[in-house]
């Protein structure tokens, strides 16, 4: 009797929790719950939704960063959203697209990743993280045929090869390896024509912080669902570094003096101009 539990938990066993609960609870992953066939011709639901992140390499690591900014149509959600999170020690994600299931899929992704090291006794590739953060994003497709479409850029540091790397995604899953730099969100095109300017090989962590602040400056100057740097409320960007020592949120103080700097430099440039 023992032995026949043993070999059915054993051929249940996974070192996927999303394949887990795709089995036996598919209810509580966070693309199937309450899914509904919109009725045609309905109006698009009216959800917070998260906007501009921005991504880029550094000498040693890459960095991520996300403004605080919800909208829900043309009003503003909430100012104090958090959209770039941790997935493990050597990985980030930032999300862009209807905040409550991107936050969801973020959460089931860091419990996907902290399984899998638990069931495997090692941590997953970050090519494996990759490919499984794309297969979450599939089983999303139907909502964000509905406009509840959730694109995330994911970025971590390949302890293997000993360099950062990027990935950004479709609404689809399909996975595609950036270089350099990379940006998702409304905001996206303002940011990207910054780091064109502003980025370069072998920026230091500090630079690379810099760069990524008034990135998301420029994306907020012209896009309404981006919001910039506020020094009234003292709400600065969320940003993630990530090299060989793990992933680190940078400290609110190196973000206020960075947003300061930059302010003060376009203040001078109109000053002078």
């Amino acid at each position: 009797m023992q032995e026949s539990t043993a070999n059915r938990v054993a051929a249940n066993a996974t070192s996927s929790f999303t394949e887990h609960l795709q089995r036996d609870r598919p209810e509580l992953l966070p693309y199937n719950r309450g899914l509904q066939s919109a009725a045609p011709g309905a109006a698009p639901l009216q959800v917070p939704h998260a906007t501009t992140i921005v991504a880029l390499s550094y000498a040693g690591g890459v960095l991520m960063a996300g403004d605080r900014r919800a909208t829900m149509g043309n009003v503003i959600a909430s100012r104090h959203i958090e959209k770039v999170f941790p997935a493990d020690r050597y990985s980030v994600l930032g999300i862009a697209g209807t905040a409550g299931i991107a936050i969801d899929l973020t959460r089931l992704f860091q419990v996907e990743l902290e399984h899998y090291e638990k069931i495997e006794g090692t941590l997953l590739s970050l090519e494996g993280k990759a490919n499984r953060l794309g297969a979450m994003i599939r089983g999303n497709l139907p909502l964000a045929l509905q406009g509840l479409a959730v694109v995330p850029l994911f970025a971590g540091f390949d302890t293997s090869a000993g360099v950062g790397r990027l990935f950004s995604y479709d609404v689809t899953g399909g996975r595609y390896e950036e270089h350099e730099h990379h940006t998702v969100g409304s905001g996206s095109v303002f940011a990207r024509g910054a780091l064109k300017k502003l980025w370069r090989p072998n920026l230091n962590e500090a630079e690379a912080v810099s760069v990524a602040v008034e990135a998301l400056y420029d994306a907020a100057d012209d896009d309404s669902a981006t919001g910039g740097p506020d020094t009234v409320r003292k709400l600065w960007p969320v940003i993630y570094t990530v090299d060989r020592t793990g992933a680190r949120r940078v400290a609110e103080n190196e973000l206020a003096a960075a947003a300061t700097n930059v302010i003060e430099s376009r203040t001078n440039a109109g000053r002078e101009a």
